[in-house]
């Protein structure tokens, strides 16, 4: 991790959401974490990399899942998560959005380029929570979930007095 710039380290060091790890820094606070790497530009702003990795739906559930609705499901998550960018004030230059399968994972990378090296732990944080949403809006009905993702619908279900209610539409 000694190749990560200097500003970008201290900025990442210095949240409370993220611990240093062997390949940049690890996003601790949501579910399906996350992975962020800087380096250095031509010019003053760095480049991150963000890396969430989330399981397919295949691989959530207990039940089979037809290759029509599987494949719907990861293209549909992927046309959501060109949105991320609006999630946050700051201007950010998003490179690249990419989903890809790999295994029982689909794996989103964010590739952007952003000038303020102390609000990048928000902005990286803001796009990896907008994935666990997103991925979260994706849940099909009918279903039975494995965790990580039944232990989010038994929180989503919990009301105030610690009772359940419906699935959260």
């Amino acid at each position: 991790m000694s190749d990560l710039p200097e500003k970008a380290r201290r900025a990442f060091d210095a949240h409370d959401a993220f611990d240093a790890g062997e390949e940049g820094y690890e996003l601790e606070t949501t579910a399906f974490g996350g992975r962020v790497t800087a380096s250095e530009t031509d010019g003053w702003a760095l480049r991150y990399s963000l890396t969430v990795r989330v399981p397919t739906l295949d691989a959530a559930v207990e039940e089979d899942v037809g290759p029509s609705l599987r494949d719907g499901w990861l293209e549909t998550f992927e046309l959501r998560l060109e949105d991320a960018p609006g999630t946050v004030r700051e201007s950010v230059d998003v490179e690249a959005i990419d989903v890809e399968t790999r295994g029982t994972d689909a794996v989103a990378t964010f590739e952007f380029t952003f000038g303020n090296a102390d609000r990048a732990p928000e902005v990286t944080k803001a796009f990896a929570e907008y994935v666990e949403g997103t991925y979260m809006e994706g849940v099909v009905p009918g279903f039975t979930y494995r965790p990580p993702v039944a232990n989010l619908l038994s929180r989503a279900r919990q009301d105030e007095e610690g009772g359940s209610g419906p699935m959260p539409l």
